[in-house]
């Protein structure tokens, strides 16, 4: 595989960080719900702007470059969604106003973006020192397909645990104050809930890159293509929650279609482990030659596989479900700015 020009690298990264920076800033001078068109726009830009980047990796490198930029987008935008299911569980569960949720969730994306990027570090130098590595990351990634299907990504018993503790160590109120994580009422200092949040987005961003890293690994180690697979999936996630809105709590069978993309990398990364094997207890410290890599190309065909079976099945049973109660699915899915634009809101 040709190696990217150092210039292309470099630049990109510049560039990335730019629109981070820009977005972030936008959020900060204009704070508001964004309406569906806004929305939708901008999702389309971040999709389009990711297909040329990919493009310009076909050209400036070759085929492999592009196919595993894009497997790893695709892996990481889907787990990007699944991420946001949880976050849409967070504010409602705290029951932060419409009109802060933009803040919050740029928030819970920077936190994103740090964390992915220490786990990209890390994962980088133990593949690189340590190959049976891949049999660890194989092996998590199927328990966590497994751990998948069987419930929700939130424990809701340690999430409350975190609650109880920040409340009986710290002063909190029971209302916000903007963005704020602290507050003063009556000349007396008080954190504000806005600190309970944060805390849970952080905590969850944490468990998604623990996921999210190893999969990733599984389709390149390029540690450039990690990254920018990374941002490119969670740039334009703000928008996206808001653009889906009440449709993300009815694709329901949005996890079976993640867990069985992390179980197929699981598994893939297990063969590549078993193919490059040094470990002494299993073959005699040889590569085991028949064990099968799969190609970056049959991945990537599976990643979008899973992913369009799974929403067309969930969109499909939302729809009946939603005609059995004698209404259409889009009427039963309120928009995020829905509210934001009644009177007296």
């Amino acid at each position: 595989m040709l190696e990217l020009p150092v210039w292309f690298e470099v630049g990109s990264l510049i560039v990335l960080t730019l629109i981070l920076i820009g977005d972030l800033l936008l959020v900060l001078k204009r704070p508001h719900v964004p309406s569906m068109k806004e929305s939708t726009l901008w999702v389309v830009f971040y999709v389009v702007l990711a297909l040329i980047f990919a493009g310009m990796m076909f050209w400036l490198g070759d085929a492999e470059h592009g196919g595993q930029f894009l497997a790893g987008w695709l892996t990481e935008y889907s787990l990007s969604i699944d991420n946001l299911f949880v976050f849409v569980i967070i504010m409602a569960r705290f029951s932060v106003p419409r009109k802060l949720q933009q803040e919050v969730l740029m928030v819970g994306i920077i936190i994103a973006l740090v964390l992915r990027g220490i786990f990209i570090l890390l994962g980088a130098q133990l593949i690189e020192n340590f190959s049976w590595i891949f049999y660890i990351f194989g092996a998590w990634l199927v328990w966590t397909a497994i751990q998948q299907v069987r419930g929700d990504h939130e424990d809701e018993d340690s999430e409350t645990f975190v609650v109880r503790m920040l409340r009986k160590r710290v002063r909190i109120t029971d209302e916000y104050d903007g963005v704020k994580l602290r507050t003063t009422i009556d000349g007396k200092r008080f954190f504000t809930p806005m600190l309970i949040v944060f805390v849970a987005i952080g905590t969850t961003d944490l468990l998604f890159a623990l996921d999210s890293i190893p999969a990733i690994f599984g389709i390149t180690q390029s540690a450039f293509i990690v990254f920018t697979a990374n941002v490119f999936a969670l740039m334009g996630l703000r928008q996206l929650y808001f653009l889906l809105g009440g449709l993300l709590e009815r694709l329901e069978y949005l996890k079976y279609g993640i867990a069985f993309i992390l179980a197929f990398i699981g598994v893939k990364l297990v063969l590549h482990a078993m193919h490059v094997n040094e470990l002494p207890f299993i073959n005699g410290g040889e590569h085991i030659e028949w064990a099968p890599e799969i190609s970056t190309w049959m991945s990537l065909g599976v990643i979008l596989a899973a992913m369009a079976v799974a929403t067309v099945a969930s969109l499909v049973k939302a729809r009946v479900d939603a005609n059995r109660r004698g209404h259409k699915l889009m009427d039963e899915v309120p928009h995020f700015t829905d509210d934001a634009e009644r009177p007296g809101r």
